[in-house]
């Protein structure tokens, strides 16, 4: 029995609610893990599933430039982007000074258990009104974030860490939306069932789900990026 009191009592601790000075420890040590990062080439293949069209898996070169210069350039192809643009950059959701980090419970993602974190602004004219972060606790990592806008909508990122995990990077990311906040190129082809009378692009978008998944292979991390490259 005097063994078991212990171990009740250590997992009482673990799973104890965070204060707010353990919320705000928690982000800073998550951001400084990120921070260690100032610049990246990456190099991986995207997939896009939106409804309605055929978008075949990619090549793709990432680079990223701290503090918040961000590029994906697809070799080939048309260009689909949610409105707004695509940022899969984790130091760009933790950016800001101005917010305030309030504790909402715990939850499981991709069956690794999380600290759920909401960030609200403090600053009345951010276009980000609500961030809500899944944070690994042990391994100090983003597993989740829920981001929702006020021009671009609400938009969810999975990421899932391997081999460049202590830099806080992700091996796959997994970006999902509203269809219906999707930029459409021009001379995209739509496929219609027989008998299916064909509707507009913008109809056929309407309230569906989007997702593009990128897959990293390799980074080059902190060996210098051209500014040239986001031109």
């Amino acid at each position: 029995m005097k063994q078991i009191l212990p171990a009740i009592a250590l997992i009482m601790l673990s799973t104890a609610p965070l204060s707010a000075q353990d919320v705000d420890a928690l982000v800073t040590r998550v951001r400084a893990r990120l921070d260690k990062v100032k610049d990246y080439h990456a190099t991986g293949n995207l997939k896009t599933d939106v409804a309605f069209l055929k978008v075949p898996v990619s090549r793709i070169n990432v680079w990223y430039k701290s503090p918040d210069r961000f590029r994906i350039k697809k070799d080939g192809g048309i260009s689909l982007l949610p409105k707004g643009g695509l940022s899969f950059n984790m130091r760009s959701l933790l950016m800001t000074d101005h917010y305030t980090a309030v504790p909402a419970g715990e939850s499981k993602v991709g069956g690794q258990q999380t600290r759920v974190i909401k960030l609200l602004p403090t600053d009345e004219n951010s276009d980000i009104v609500l961030t809500t972060l899944y944070i690994d606790e042990k391994e100090e990592l983003i597993r989740r974030a829920t981001t929702t806008t006020r021009e671009n909508g609400t938009y969810d990122m999975q990421m899932d860490y391997g081999k460049y995990g202590q830099w806080g990077l992700p091996d796959k990311v997994v970006f999902s939306f509203n269809t219906k906040d999707y930029k459409l190129p021009k001379g995209v082809t739509f496929e219609y069932e027989t008998g299916e009378k064909p509707q507009t692009p913008e109809e056929q978008l309407r309230n569906k789900k989007g997702k593009v998944e990128i897959t990293y292979e390799t980074y080059a991390i902190n060996q210098g990026v051209s500014e040239a490259v986001f031109h």
